[in-house]
């Protein structure tokens, strides 16, 4: 995951330290109120940015070709030459490589820089540190540099560089919520044609509430990939009756139980349960602009049972911790959020009773699981926001 310290230098030059910025960006993580594993299916999803973020400091140096990379949460450094970007085994850097890779092959140039970046993202979490990363570190570099890319040009390269150089094959959805976000909304956004609405996020005198299982989702990169693979193969077989068909975007409910017998039980079943989720998201945007959050919070609960039994993608803590919120008249709505196998739960739970609720499920959690679960209290914010200093 981003930001993971693993093998490299510690303590950067002291000259490096005292750079003077030259630009300032700060780039949210995201949550996703309802929505999960649709976008590379080009369905629909409900995410927004939130008020956590990654701060990047940016300036030119006097090299080249020499970018110099201090992360501060870790005290770690790295140097890369520009000219000669390979893979890394650390992790947290393919991100940032991955992008600089992208932005060459649209055929932008820049020269050396120094980068400091400052996370308050938590890891593994599903709150998306990775587009959060990709994100800043290309805003930060369109402006210091001058690169001409509009929004959604960074938002395309930063998905790329994930799919390319990472290799984790996601869809658009965090990276367009961490660029495009605007603050106390949610966005409902068609990831087949890219159209987005803006929701306003009435929560009135109920909060967001992550509770983070700080399980650590190491299956979810090859199952995310595998559950893609499997939706793919589906299609493919549906293609052979219906050409014009290129995603389960294109797919009804009656057209897929045509397919019943000849789509596998288990490739069948991950459908389903895309097609049911778009149909919850479209439901989700009525019941806001009606204020009706109590119908909202039981299709959050209706998707994570969806993806409990049809996408197969929960784990045991978290629908524990989703079990535990179901008969708290208090508690609207819970659900798993991000790729899966560990992470967050989201929970739309009156503010008041955030407190007295957490340590009650804290003591159930840590009694269950010998492991202590943690809070995270998250306001919808605005996208990107990239300053420049000088």
């Amino acid at each position: 995951m981003p930001l993971q310290p693993q093998n490299m230098k510690k303590n950067c030059p002291e000259d490096f330290k005292n750079f003077t910025a030259e630009i300032k960006v700060a780039s949210p993580g995201r949550i996703n109120l309802i929505g999960e594993h649709t976008d590379y299916n080009n369905g629909f999803v409900m995410p927004s940015a939130i008020d956590k973020k990654i701060y990047f400091e940016m300036a030119k140096n006097d090299t080249d070709n020499l970018a110099r990379i201090y992360s501060e949460t870790f005290d770690t450094y790295v140097e890369w030459d520009l000219a000669n970007i390979k893979k890394s085994e650390n992790s947290w850097e393919n991100y940032l490589l991955g992008v600089i890779d992208e932005i060459n092959k649209l055929g932008k140039t820049f020269s050396g820089l120094n980068c400091i970046i400052n996370s308050e993202l938590p890891i593994g979490a599903g709150i998306s540190s990775s587009a959060a990363l990709e994100c800043g570190f290309a805003g930060g570099l369109n402006e210091l540099f001058g690169l001409g890319l509009s929004k959604m040009d960074i938002v395309k390269l930063s998905q790329r560089a994930e799919n390319n150089f990472v290799g984790s094959n996601c869809g658009i959805m965090d990276q367009f919520a961490s660029v495009m976000s605007k603050k106390d909304h949610f966005i409902k956004l068609d990831c087949d044609s890219l159209t987005s609405t803006f929701i306003p996020a009435k929560l009135n005198n109920y909060k967001l509430l992550l509770i983070n299982t700080n399980v650590s989702h190491n299956l979810a990169d090859s199952e995310y990939n595998t559950r893609r693979q499997e939706c793919e193969d589906a299609v493919a077989v549906i293609q052979k009756e219906y050409p014009e068909v290129s995603s389960l975007r294109q797919v009804s409910f009656e057209m897929l139980q045509e397919f019943k017998g000849k789509i596998a039980p288990v490739p069948f079943k991950r459908c389903r349960y895309v097609l049911e989720e778009n149909k919850r998201v479209t439901a989700t945007e009525k019941a806001l602009k009606n204020d009706d959050l109590a119908a909202a919070g039981k299709l959050m609960y209706a998707s994570h049972r969806g993806l409990q039994h049809d996408y197969e993608v929960s784990c045991k803590e978290l629908d524990f911790l989703v079990d535990f919120s179901e008969d708290k008249e208090y508690i609207h709505g819970s659900r798993m959020m991000g790729g899966g196998f560990g992470g967050c739960t989201i929970n739309l739970i009156e503010a008041d009773k955030i407190e007295a609720y957490f340590a009650e499920v804290k003591s159930a959690y840590t009694k269950a699981f010998d492991r202590e679960p943690s809070q995270i209290i998250v306001v919808p914010d605005e996208g990107t926001i990239v300053t420049k200093l000088q």
